[in-house]
């Protein structure tokens, strides 16, 4: 049996949300509907994805797996249904943008907010990839500026720094350095497979630059909520921005573990290499720096 798309959102906001009762309300339908619908898919599979427990519901190692592909059929949906209305509205965006996950799903929105209310009327389009996409997309033409996560030099392009991240090494609450208080050294670390976003992603990058040395990963993500979905569900630790995993550390669902490395990264704004940024890109620009520069 195929599975439905519905049964796949709902297990992605399991994953997202730690709660199948905070799934089931954000899908509009009723608690047990959703358990029965999870109840099918599992069976349709042939694996257990969910982990029901009094304080909520986590993926299992399967489901997270699972859960990663769910999410790549969904956004393969989205990028169709948004194709499509490309095509039917026959306009393109007055600005175009591109940004890595991070930086797209935790400081974008607010920059992009601050420049439409000087601008309200300018419309912005923005893409979602990784780092080493949006280097591709800014030097292809196909957006008019990038934001990345990615260190070191780019050829052939302009940056600004914007903002200053912190990437954390996190792990589950039951996992033994949870209760660690000595600092993890670069050759303890790099001895333990972890859980690591994609090849080409800034956050990758900037780990592989730590660790060179670093054993082969425990698993391999394409998004930074599948990562944090595998750490919640104990597959192993991760090292992720502190912008993502914020309210996990707030609410418990992750501890930060001390680590002898630098782990700090610049978020920098990109654009063709020779060209002098103008109109509503360099307002964007300034835009992200002047709130970066605010703090929280």
């Amino acid at each position: 049996m195929t599975p439905d798309l519905d049964s796949l959102r709902l297990l992605v906001l399991v994953g997202e949300l730690g709660s199948l009762g905070r799934a089931a309300e954000r899908l509009g339908v009723a608690q047990p509907s959703a358990s029965k619908r999870l109840a099918t898919l599992e069976r349709a599979l042939g694996l257990v994805l969910v982990d029901r427990g009094r304080r909520g519901s986590v993926l299992t190692p399967a489901g997270v797996v699972v859960g990663e592909r769910a999410r790549r059929v969904l956004d393969e949906v989205a990028g169709l249904l948004e194709g499509a209305e490309a095509l039917r509205s026959a306009r393109e965006a007055g600005l175009r943008v591109a940004a890595s996950m991070t930086v797209a799903e935790h400081l974008a929105p607010g920059w992009i907010a601050e420049l439409r209310r000087h601008r309200p009327e300018l419309r912005v389009g923005l893409r979602v990839t990784n780092s080493e996409t949006v280097v591709g997309l800014v030097r292809d033409g196909a957006v008019d500026v990038g934001f990345v996560e990615a260190p070191g030099a780019l050829a052939g392009l302009s940056t600004r720094r914007v903002a200053v991240d912190r990437l954390a090494l996190v792990v589950a609450p039951g996992h033994p350095w949870a209760r660690r208080r000595r600092e993890l050294t670069a050759a303890e670390l790099a001895a333990v497979p972890l859980v690591v976003r994609e090849r080409g992603s800034g956050t990758r990058d900037t780990l592989d630059r730590a660790l060179p040395d670093a054993c082969p990963p425990a698993l391999e993500l394409g998004s930074t909520t599948a990562v944090r979905g595998a750490v919640v569900a104990g597959v192993a630790p991760a090292v992720l921005s502190v912008l993502a995993v914020g309210l996990d550390l707030a609410d418990g669902r992750l501890v930060e573990v001390p680590v002898a490395l630098d782990l700090r990264r610049v978020l920098r704004a990109v654009w063709p290499g020779g060209r002098r940024l103008v109109g509503p890109a360099a307002e964007l620009v300034a835009a992200a720096t002047r709130r970066s520069s605010m703090g929280p």
